[in-house]
């Protein structure tokens, strides 16, 4: 066997492999290699493994966009969805004035706040909406986020594409739209995309049914809009962890492991696992869910470069568990710097799709960090000394739930 799996650096090393992969979109070359890796890597734990094939009825395929002031360009990025006429386009047009007069054939812009959220939420919507009915070209729309950076806000398959094209730009950028605006000067956005329907992804399931009837679930979401490097990472090198202590240190129970795919467009991946694959509610001990961001440095300003300062920023965690499980999860998260969220209020992330499923036993964590959801995610977020607590804390539950008295 390798090195300990839960040491830090063990933990780090798959960081890192994962991040080397790119953009980790649903339908992404990124994303299928990041499952080669993971079934692989089950294989090696001795778990039986396969690919849970399903499909998604659609995914914007996003190339490259950009914006242009005066000669000066930006990356920006459509918030999905994107109408489909427009998945690749060009424009060049001045930004209307604020207010709630016509925009035809203008930019209307919009500054929305951010909530610390993954979802757009009603106001974001009204605020939208509101724009829309201004009859803009396009709308410009700038979350507020603390990085500056671009923020993509997750969505569901049943949203209906924007009626006009949603263009994200980086608060960093907002200068720069200022200066437009105030002068008159044309702004040109270029995008390059295209839609697809029927989108095919997968599931990598690994699985050692050893007939014990006694079952322990871990789960964890493998895509994300950009990199996600410590939005992503530190959950796959737990669950990997996990798998490759898993058939020694529980040897009397049954044992699945999936890695799902499609968190940010709608959860596919786990809905699909829940129909087809997930072990019965009552005969799980415990479902493990290694969420997002469960090990991520906090970040400061000196100057105009963020800097880290090698501790975890506790403000964006949470402790996950059903009201079952509470008891033993804060004994063994007890050193996690993290705010605890227990019942109902727990079905946090994928674990909403567990709780909806009528498991009574499941734990996790989820959270954020200052480039969540953002291009400037990466294996820097994080490091050996925050992955290794979290993972232990894990594992040390799991022991808990197999011990527990029948």
């Amino acid at each position: 066997m390798r090195h300990d799996p839960l040491s830090g650096a063990a933990l780090y090393a798959d960081v890192q492999r994962y991040d080397a992969f790119g953009p980790h979109r649903y339908g992404s070359p990124g994303a299928e290699q990041a499952f080669d890796w993971i079934a692989t890597e089950l294989e090696s734990a001795g778990l039986q493994t396969s690919s849970q094939r399903f499909s998604l009825d659609r995914q914007y395929d996003f190339h490259a966009a950009t914006l242009t002031v005066d000669g000066q360009t930006r990356s920006v990025m459509p918030q999905w969805w994107i109408p489909e006429r427009q998945a690749s386009f060009s424009l060049s047009a001045a930004i209307a004035a604020p207010g709630s007069g016509s925009a035809d054939g203008a930019f209307v812009r919009l500054t929305v706040p951010y909530d610390r959220g993954a979802y757009l939420t009603s106001q974001h919507l009204a605020a939208l909406q509101a724009a829309f009915a201004r009859r803009p070209a396009a709308v410009l729309l700038t979350i507020d986020h603390p990085s500056g950076e671009i923020f993509a806000y997750n969505v569901d398959q049943k949203a209906p594409p924007w009626p006009v094209p949603v263009i994200l730009v980086a608060a960093n950028d907002r200068t720069l739209l200022d200066r437009a605006q105030q002068s008159g000067r044309p702004v040109a956005v270029a995008v390059h995309g295209a839609w697809r329907r029927d989108v095919p992804g997968r599931n990598v399931v690994g699985r050692l049914d050893r007939g014990a009837g006694r079952w322990l679930a871990i789960s964890t979401p493998v895509t994300s809009w950009f990199t996600s490097t410590c939005e992503r990472g530190p959950g796959i090198a737990g669950f990997l962890a996990a798998a490759r202590l898993a058939r020694t240190r529980w040897p009397d129970v049954d044992l699945v492991f999936v890695a799902t795919s499609g968190h940010e467009i709608g959860h596919g991946g786990m809905e699909h696992f829940l129909r087809d694959g997930a072990p019965a509610p009552d005969a799980t001990l415990a479902w493990a869910h290694f969420g997002a961001s469960l090990a991520c440095f906090e970040w400061r300003r000196e100057g105009g470069t963020w800097v880290t300062d090698r501790r975890v920023d506790s403000g964006q965690r949470l402790i996950l568990s059903s009201q079952a499980m509470a008891a033993t999860v804060a004994g063994r998260f007890k050193d996690i710097a993290a705010a605890t969220v227990v019942g109902a209020e727990a079905g946090i992330g994928e674990l909403r799709d567990v709780l909806s499923a009528g498991y009574p036993r499941f734990f996790g964590m989820a959270g954020s960090h200052m480039f969540f959801h953002t291009p400037a995610d990466s294996a820097a977020a994080t490091g050996p000394e925050v992955l290794e607590p979290v993972a232990k804390a894990f594992m040390a539950t799991l022991d808990d739930a197999v011990s527990a008295p029948r």
